[in-house]
């Protein structure tokens, strides 16, 4: 008999929530047990259902999954969670795994789509969409600096080269489209990563490591 997974659906528009959850539940191996409009109620969620499948939106008011997906698959180890995105999920990708994440996909996929990725998931295999073969993408590479690997994220890097350039906090958190709150919560994570305690630490040893001709950031 095969397994039923549990499926937490994790995004901020009602709409797209329930339309997946239509998706999914044609297949009788699928049930949606849990639905959620931010981060906070979507960790609650998956770390007391402890489900088989998250699917969670990449940007969300709180921010970008970057913030909460190392947390969701610490509370739920056993969780596979793909994340749906609108972003160019190439870029997103080392970043995603590396954070615990099982695969990404194009919000503008088929539904057919996301039940392939689903369907391999469930046979212990990745799926990725062939054009990301045809660009290299068993080329990208963690690089190292002194035996310390920075991985930091798009969107940290960002953040970086816009605090480097003196761009103010608030003005980041307008440009991508997030909270200030969230910017403190990107740049404690960023001075984790980069082994500092203060922005001007940050900034320094950021400024140091992009002038390396060999890249560092992933």
């Amino acid at each position: 008999m095969t397994k039923v997974w549990r499926v937490v659906i994790i995004d901020s528009h009602p709409t797209s929530t329930l339309g997946t959850k239509l998706i999914l539940e044609e297949r009788e191996e699928l049930r949606v047990t849990g639905m959620a409009a931010t981060w906070d109620e979507g960790l609650i969620c998956v770390t007391e259902q402890q489900p088989e499948l998250v699917l969670l939106d990449y940007k969300m008011p709180e921010g970008t999954a970057e913030t909460v997906l190392e947390k969701m698959k610490q509370s739920s180890p056993a969780s596979h969670i793909i994340v749906l995105t609108d972003s160019d999920g190439i870029k997103l990708l080392q970043s995603v795994v590396h954070l615990g994440g099982s695969g990404i996909l194009s919000k503008q996929a088929s539904a057919a789509q996301l039940m392939l990725m689903i369907e391999g998931l469930r046979a212990g295999l990745a799926v990725l969409p062939m054009d990301w073969l045809k660009k290299g993408i068993w080329q990208v590479q963690q690089a190292a600096i002194d035996g310390a690997v920075y991985h930091l994220t798009e969107t940290e890097i960002f953040i970086m080269e816009r605090i480097v350039q003196g761009i103010t906090y608030d003005k980041i958190a307008t440009e991508i489209s997030v909270s200030r709150r969230s910017i403190d919560n990107y740049l404690r994570k960023i001075y984790v990563k980069l082994g500092v305690s203060t922005r001007a630490q940050a900034i320094e040893k950021f400024a140091l490591t992009a002038r390396q001709k060999s890249p560092v950031f992933n």
